[in-house]
């Protein structure tokens, strides 16, 4: 009886996390760029660890109300953490068209950005081969792309030629731009 009351906790939490996502996208995702289709993602593996740390942490709080403290306490946690997950999943993304560029971020409003207003980029890498390029705004904020993001290398490239063509270059003659390099854009000048 016990795997039926799960399989039906893991139905409505997986049903509930699908109207939340298309509940989400039509009261949020409502200009231009959201959609064309094209668009930089978080990695699909935070939602699903997301979702899968939401039903441990339910499962765990319910099981700790039969005097299992730890259970009981530990299993908001879990719980939050998941929530967490989802909720920046869910949040992230740089929507794109030919003209520019929409940055949504958790916990700032949306904001609308021509390819030519990214000034410059600073790279960084990480354990494990990733590489995160950090693009540089004309307003100040900065907007960080990780290498393993959905659709983040194939927007460098098309932001690259968009940025040219808005900023009158040339493509042959930029000496910044170097995809293998993970270089599309000046690098940062240290001070």
């Amino acid at each position: 009886m016990q795997f039926v009351g799960t399989i039906i906790i893991m139905a409505l939490t997986f049903g509930a996390c699908f109207l939340v996502d298309k509940g989400f996208t039509r009261l949020f995702r409502s200009q231009a760029e959201h959609m064309s289709g094209k668009a930089v993602r978080l990695n699909k593996r935070f939602a699903t660890i997301g979702i899968i740390l939401v039903v441990l942490g339910l499962a765990a709080f319910f099981m700790g109300l039969n005097d299992q403290k730890i259970l009981l306490f530990g299993g908001p946690v879990v719980l939050l953490m998941g929530v967490g997950l989802v909720v920046y999943y869910m949040t992230f993304g740089i929507f794109y068209d030919d003209e520019g560029f929409v940055l949504t971020t958790f916990g700032k409003k949306s904001q609308h950005y021509r390819f030519a207003d990214i000034k410059e980029q600073r790279l960084y890498a990480i354990q494990g081969g990733s590489v995160v390029v950090e693009l540089h705004l004309a307003d100040g904020r900065a907007a960080s792309l990780q290498s393993t993001m959905s659709g983040a290398l194939d927007f460098l490239d098309h932001a690259f030629f968009a940025w040219c063509r808005q900023t009158k270059r040339d493509p042959e003659t930029c000496d910044c731009y170097d995809p293998a390099q993970f270089m599309w854009f000046p690098m940062v000048e240290e001070v």
